[in-house]
């Protein structure tokens, strides 16, 4: 017991080291999955992702567009239906997401939703999102509104995932695109450029140290105890 921290235990407290912060990189391309909002056959939302995709790859990243058409509803469907699969193993497989809604009623869209509710915060002891980076972004049929964005930040939060400062609101979003759906220059352009960018350094400060930022000290005290009551027991037999 620390003499002026009578409430920790000792053998689970760590102070951090600047050393562990740096080492060996990872040389393969950054991965980003990039999941949209919307099923529409003209989806700004997806128009809006696969630009960003666009400027991802550009940065050197590798990209997979996640479809969340058959997804179904969450607890609709058993989780070994193929599409909560493919999700899961996707988010498992990315190092940094993008997540992109329309704002509908004020609020992110419920397709949006129901993609981020398919994907759990743990899995026995695999985290499908904690440690990684993300960047939100929204489309707005009115003017400028940051309620969606303001939402997905609360989720990737609770996802403990590391949620980039910058972020993305394309406002009349059907101004935005042209007819061949690519996005034309603008201030929103140059947002979403930033936001890429942004996305990318930060997944590269983080990817290689994300086991060491995100382990903590209560859950290192939760596994010394749980050792200490299975030595326990071993002693008494």
């Amino acid at each position: 017991m620390l003499s002026d921290l009578p409430n920790i235990l000792a053998d689970a407290l760590q102070v951090p080291e600047p050393s562990k912060l740096s080492g060996p990189q990872s040389t393969h391309r950054p991965r980003i999955l990039l999941l949209h909002g919307s099923l529409r056959k003209v989806s700004y939302s997806r128009l809006l992702t696969q630009e960003a995709a666009r400027l991802l790859e550009h940065f050197g990243a590798e990209t997979r567009i996640y479809d969340p058409s058959g997804l179904p509803l969450p607890d609709g469907a058993p989780i070994d239906h193929p599409k909560v699969q493919e999700l899961r193993e996707l988010s498992l497989w990315s190092e940094g997401q993008v997540w992109t809604s329309p704002e509908r009623h004020g609020a992110m869209s419920g397709v949006m939703k129901s993609q981020i509710d398919w994907i759990p915060l743990a899995v026995g002891a695999i985290r499908p999102t904690q440690g990684r980076t993300l960047a939100v972004m929204q489309v707005s049929g009115g003017s400028q509104s940051f309620n969606a964005v303001n939402q997905m930040r609360v989720l990737g939060r609770w996802m403990r995932m590391i949620t980039i400062p910058n972020q993305s609101s394309v406002a009349k979003a059907y101004q935005e695109f042209d007819e061949y759906g690519r996005m034309k220059p603008s201030s929103y352009y140059d947002r979403v450029v930033d936001v890429m960018e942004e996305l990318i350094k930060f997944t590269m400060l983080t990817r290689d140290v994300s086991a060491y930022l995100t382990d903590r000290y209560s859950e290192r005290k939760e596994s010394r105890i749980a050792l200490e009551k299975r030595m326990n027991l071993k002693d008494a037999v």
